[in-house]
């Protein structure tokens, strides 16, 4: 294996690992949603912010009546499209 594969194989995993880690967040904030995690919680906090920063593009994107459908799609759209593209990307650096 070349040093440039190397390289480029290394780089493609921190891509992917990056794209994982917000994903994460997002489903993290999801959960803690409709769980009813306590706001004044400082970790709940850092997530929600995390999550609003992330999903800024996607978020109120859809129009549900109840508000627990509204940040399922939102939030989770998100979080499909960074993994979708993170790993896209990810795969197409593996490959050269």
């Amino acid at each position: 294996m070349s040093p440039e594969s190397r390289g480029a194989n290394q780089a493609g995993t921190v891509v992917a690992i990056v794209a994982d880690v917000m994903a994460l967040i997002l489903g993290l904030w999801i959960l803690m949603y409709l769980l009813d995690a306590n706001r004044a919680n400082s970790l709940v906090q850092f997530v929600h912010d995390a999550a609003d920063w992330l999903a800024g593009w996607s978020h109120d994107l859809f129009t549900f009546h109840k508000a627990w459908a509204r940040v399922v799609a939102g939030y989770g759209l998100a979080a499909v499209v960074y993994l979708f593209i993170g790993h896209a990307i990810a795969n197409r650096m593996h490959r050269h």
